[in-house]
């Protein structure tokens, strides 16, 4: 049987009998030196020269989850999440942070996010994290129209000319079957208080003015 000359991140940290995570984060903090074999792979030569026990020292303690993290930043806030209520910080906020590099996710899975919470600690010390929690609190399309003043049909125009895009999409249900089930798109706080200035083209006191029924000054925008 061949050997194996090269490895991306799951096959060197099974080779080196490493968590992934670990194998990631050492990559994210530096421990182990970038890929020497092409986009994410490491020769042979270079993952027999990495250490175990430094790899697994980088990351001592568990990875958390996103909904972990959120719980942290809440209490951070003094604002803590609530079984069984909405949450003060969700998910959506801890994914931004990812965007943001706030965040290193440790995990190659789309649908979950391991964090380290040493990490997490740190940033839930910032004293800007109110800030970064405000720009990245999520609103749905009504939200948005409503924060802006202009009625929901503005704001599919906006979205129409690309004006804005969706930070991430979510499942909502209607009833307890997912046949009733839509994906609403998601929107940053920060991108949509930043439109106005964007567009100073627009007159945003007369498209907050349109009544109902009236056609929107945007929809002849090409």
């Amino acid at each position: 049987m061949a050997r194996r000359t090269e490895y991306d991140e799951s096959q060197a940290a099974k080779r080196l009998r490493v968590p992934a995570a670990a194998f990631r984060w050492a990559r994210h903090s530096g421990v182990i030196p970038a890929p020497d074999a092409g986009a994410g792979q490491w020769s042979r030569a270079a993952v027999e020269a990495m250490d175990p026990d430094v790899i697994q020292a980088s990351l001592p303690r568990e990875p958390i989850s996103g909904g972990v993290a959120a719980d942290r930043i809440a209490d951070a806030l003094g604002t803590p999440n609530q079984p069984g209520e909405k949450a003060n910080v969700g998910t959506f906020v801890v994914h931004r942070f990812i965007d943001r590099g706030l965040l290193k996710d440790l995990t190659a899975n789309p649908d979950g996010v391991l964090l380290n919470p040493d990490q997490v600690d740190a940033v839930c010390q910032r004293e800007d994290l109110p800030d970064l929690v405000a720009a990245d609190a999520p609103l749905g399309p009504n939200q948005a129209a409503e924060r802006l003043g202009v009625r929901r049909t503005d704001f599919d125009h906006m979205l129409r000319l690309s004006w804005v895009k969706p930070a991430e999409w979510r499942e909502v249900r209607f009833g307890t079957s997912r046949a009733g089930a839509v994906n609403v798109p998601m929107f940053r706080t920060a991108d949509i208080d930043a439109l106005p200035a964007a567009h100073p083209e627009v007159d945003w006191e007369k498209l907050q003015a349109v009544s109902k029924g009236q056609r929107s000054p945007l929809a002849a925008l090409a």
